[in-house]
């Protein structure tokens, strides 16, 4: 509930004013023209109220084209959900959109100079806000840091967050609100545990008793309790309505969230009431911000130039494109989805796929692959790249390239053996003919794109089936769920991928061989592409360990020109990330290294 906001001061009368009000008597009954001397009694003027903002504005609507299903960000891996989180939860410190650190749930930024940073590299000490409170009135302090340490780092919650914190050997508490932060090396990449979407703090007193196999099963999961601006309100996350998209059945969902009675800063947040909708179609979502006005802020829109172009004279709102990490991209799958074990596995590291592991393929693959044009479809938002590394701009590597070229790609199926032996126009090789299934999320961008690679790959004998997944269900995190991208049932598959970080080893670690979900850890993990390769991991090691700034760079371009040259994943646009802002909201900030609610305490409404 919030605190009642202060009414007006009821005038009181005081001995001054009664005073003035007898010499005014005295000198009309006088009748005199000047007032005599009199020694009036003095007293201390009361001071001002200065009234708080908090919660003085109206709703603040938000709207997402993939609804939220968790508000629990280490067990999620789907940015719609960190973004819904993000309103609740605070890590320790941040990046801002230059790439400096920020502080939040910290006192300070560890350095050198005030001795929180060792010299040697292996640990760096934390010093906490005093006085900061859960949304449930609870104090925060150290021991919610070390809790949430451990729950992260426990196999069995099989959180996602996991690999940030591989490099970290023990968090000592030093007092209440001091924390120590050992790592097994010296780790020139210090600011990743705790920092940033994935760096979150947990409520111990909350989550104590899900620390375990039980993780998915706490209330607030759905409901979180944090020290961030806002606090949703019961039930969390309210399904709207279910309707079917294709085969798929599909939930809108809304969160309304309400100040946090104990934030510390007094003045904020300033909306009484924030209400985040998921689910919506993204014209719609466009729609709604850019032309009628009815939405303050909508999240990753994809606006192709014909969209554009038809809501460029809408008055209502205007878009914003941060450029930092993220890559669209296609994504090529290691492991036959089509296969089975003996355990039920699909896509199981046992069977590898039947043609992708052949690189003659993947390269031909490459080839076929029209980045202009796919980058056309962004418009002014997007650049066509060769590189799965793209920022900060030094790690961008210029050893890649790119290029469209059928003939090529053509040739290399036919050294590869792949012909079409019956003349239906489709490859074929040992009875099996080339069909790719491509997945991807709805998206009207990412629809074209399956249409520009259907008609490249058709002209050289190679067969591609759209399948259109929502993306409530493609970036959900539900194992029992094959179609969702961590479980990748297809032959390649699309989707952007960035960082929370501008550290590269964040960006760089989804592909070492421990990050390949499967059966046995619960399909968590981000090497969806399941690709694994002991020279990489030793890269990664290397790179995770290295204090040379010069050296390290290098190792992170080796890293990225190995995924490429081995076509893990093929790279297509650089793309900023697109948001929707009604003319009349403030203060969004966004960086591309957090949510885009990082800084959601300061948004206001324009008085103007």
């Amino acid at each position: 509930m919030m605190p009642k906001r202060p009414g007006r001061n009821r005038k009181r009368v005081s001995l001054l004013t009664v005073a003035l009000i007898a010499v005014l008597l005295l000198i009309a009954c006088s009748g005199q023209s000047t007032p005599q001397q009199v020694n009036l009694p003095t007293a201390e003027p009361e001071p001002t109220p200065i009234p708080s903002l908090r919660g003085s504005g109206d709703t603040l609507n938000l709207l997402y084209p993939q609804a939220p299903t968790i508000l629990n960000p280490h067990l999620t891996a789907a940015e719609k959900d960190w973004e819904a989180s993000r309103i609740s939860y605070e890590p320790l410190a941040s990046f801002d959109g230059e790439g400096n650190l920020v502080e939040f749930l910290a006192a300070e930024i560890p350095t050198l100079e005030n001795g929180g940073l060792a010299e040697d590299g292996r640990s760096v000490t934390w010093k906490l806000k005093q006085n900061v409170k859960w949304s449930d009135g609870e104090p925060f302090t150290a021991n919610d840091v070390l809790f949430t340490y451990d729950y992260i780092t426990n196999p069995d919650v099989k959180s996602t967050s996991a690999s940030i914190y591989s490099d970290v050997d023990s968090v000592d508490l030093i007092d209440a609100y001091t924390v120590k932060v050992n790592f097994n090396k010296s780790n020139p990449a210090w600011a990743g545990a705790f920092v940033g979407i994935q760096g979150v703090i947990l409520p111990r007193h909350v989550f104590e008793e899900y620390n375990g196999a039980n993780a998915s099963q706490a209330p607030a999961n759905t409901l979180p309790v944090g020290t961030g601006p806002y606090q949703a309100l019961p039930p969390g996350i309210k399904t709207q309505e279910v309707i079917f998209i294709g085969t798929d059945l599909i939930e809108t969902s809304k969160i309304v969230y309400e100040p946090n009675p104990f934030f510390r800063e007094e003045d904020k947040p300033y909306f009484s009431r924030v209400e985040l909708r998921g689910g919506v179609t993204e014209k719609e979502a466009i729609r709604l911000v850019l032309q009628t006005g009815d939405v303050d802020f909508a999240w990753n829109l994809q606006l192709t130039p014909e969209t554009q172009a038809e809501f460029n004279q809408a008055s209502q709102g205007q878009v914003i494109a941060n450029l930092g990490p993220d890559v669209e991209r296609i994504l090529l799958n290691s492991t036959d989805p089509n296969q089975t074990t003996a355990q039920g596995e699909f896509s199981s590291l046992e069977i590898p796929h039947p043609f992708f592991s052949d690189l003659k393929v993947r390269q031909a693959l490459t080839y076929a692959i029209d980045r202009e044009s796919i980058s056309a479809l962004y418009g002014e938002t997007g650049r066509p790249t060769s590189n799965i590394l793209v920022s900060p701009a030094n790690f961008r590597s210029p050893n890649t390239m790119f290029e469209y070229n059928l003939d090529k790609a053509a040739a290399l199926l036919g050294e590869a053996g792949w012909v079409d032996s019956d003349n239906d126009g489709i490859r074929d090789k040992d009875g099996v003919e080339m069909t790719i299934v491509f997945q991807t999320s709805v998206n009207s961008v990412r629809q074209q794109t399956q249409q520009i690679v259907q008609r490249s790959l058709r002209s050289i004998g190679v067969r591609v089936e759209p399948k259109i997944t929502d993306g409530t269900i493609f970036f959900n995190t539900n194992p029992s769920n094959r179609d969702t991208r961590s479980r990748f049932s297809a032959d390649i598959m699309e989707y952007f991928t960035g960082s929370d970080s501008p550290d590269p080893s964040v960006l760089m670690g989804r592909w070492v061989c421990a990050e390949i979900p499967q059966m046995s850890n619960n399909w968590t993990g981000l090497n969806h592409e399941r690709w694994c390769n002991p020279q990489y991991d030793e890269l990664f090691r290397q790179a995770s360990a290295e204090v040379d700034p010069d050296i390290r760079e290098q190792l992170f371009i080796q890293m990225n020109d190995m995924l490429i040259n081995n076509v893990v994943t093929i790279p297509l646009v650089h793309r900023g990330q697109v948001s929707g802002v009604s003319n009349t909201l403030q203060g969004v900030i966004p960086t591309p290294w957090d949510a885009e609610t990082w800084n959601i305490k300061d948004w206001r409404r324009s008085t103007s």
